[in-house]
C-alpha cells in the first residue's frame, strides 16, 4: 500500500493531479478501497502526532491559542460592521450571501486601514514629542477598535477635499532597540 501512496503523494507534488481530484476518486469508491483506508489511518496518526506535540509544547499552544483570538477578534470586528448584525446574510439566495460577505469585508478593511492609519499617526506625534513608547505595549495595539465609529449617525461628506497621499503614510514603526533612549519616560496609549 505504500509504493500507492508515495505514488499518489508524488503525482500531487509534481502537479500532475490535483489533491481534490484523488480525494473525489477516493471518497467514490471508499468502502472498496485500501488506498483510502490507508490514506485515513495516516491521518489519524498525522492528528495523534499532533496533538500529542500541542500537548506537550507549551509555545505551540500559547502560539495557536494567540492565532485563534486574533481570527476570532476580527470575526467579531466584521459581525460588528454587519449592518443589522448580519441578519442580512441570513437570506437564501446563495450569491447575494457572497456579496454581503465580500462588502462586508471590504467595509471592515477600510476600516481597519483608516485605524491603523489614525494609530500610527498618533504613534509617529508622540515619538516626535519624546515620549519614548514601549514596544510590548505598542505590539498589543488592535486596528479593531470601534468606540470611535459611527455606525448609524449623519454623515457630512466633503467632496471637495482631496485625501492624503497613500505613499505619505507609512505605518508605525518602533526604531531598533540600540536606538531607543531607555531614560524617557515610557507612555500607554
Amino acid at each position: 500500500m505504500l509504493p500507492e501512496m508515495l505514488r499518489v503523494a508524488v503525482s500531487i507534488g509534481a502537479g500532475r493531479i490535483k489533491p481534490s481530484t484523488i480525494l473525489r476518486r477516493l471518497a467514490t469508491y471508499s468502502r472498496k478501497s485500501k488506498l483510502y483506508f490507508a490514506f485515513r489511518e495516516l491521518g489519524h496518526a498525522v492528528r495523534t502526532g499532533f496533538l500529542l506535540n500541542f500537548l506537550s509544547d507549551i509555545e505551540l499552544r500559547r502560539l495557536i491559542q494567540a492565532a485563534t483570538k486574533k481570527s476570532e477578534r476580527f470575526n467579531q470586528f466584521l459581525q460588528w460592521v454587519a449592518f443589522g448584525g448580519g441578519a442580512l446574510a441570513a437570506e437564501g439566495i446563495r450569491d447575494e450571501q457572497r456579496k454581503f460577505i465580500k462588502y462586508n469585508h471590504l467595509v471592515g478593511n477600510l476600516l481597519i486601514f483608516h485605524n491603523v492609519v489614525t494609530m500610527s499617526k498618533a504613534l509617529e506625534r508622540l515619538q516626535a514629542e519624546g515620549y519614548a513608547l514601549d514596544p510590548d505595549l505598542v505590539a498589543r495595539f488592535s486596528p479593531y477598535a470601534t468606540g470611535h465609529l459611527n455606525r448609524f449617525g449623519r454623515y457630512d461628506l466633503n467632496k471637495d477635499r482631496v485625501p492624503e497621499p497613500l505613499d505619505s503614510i507609512r505605518a508605525f514603526r518602533m526604531p531598533p532597540r540600540g536606538e531607543r533612549n531607555p531614560q524617557s519616560a515610557q507612555v500607554a496609549v
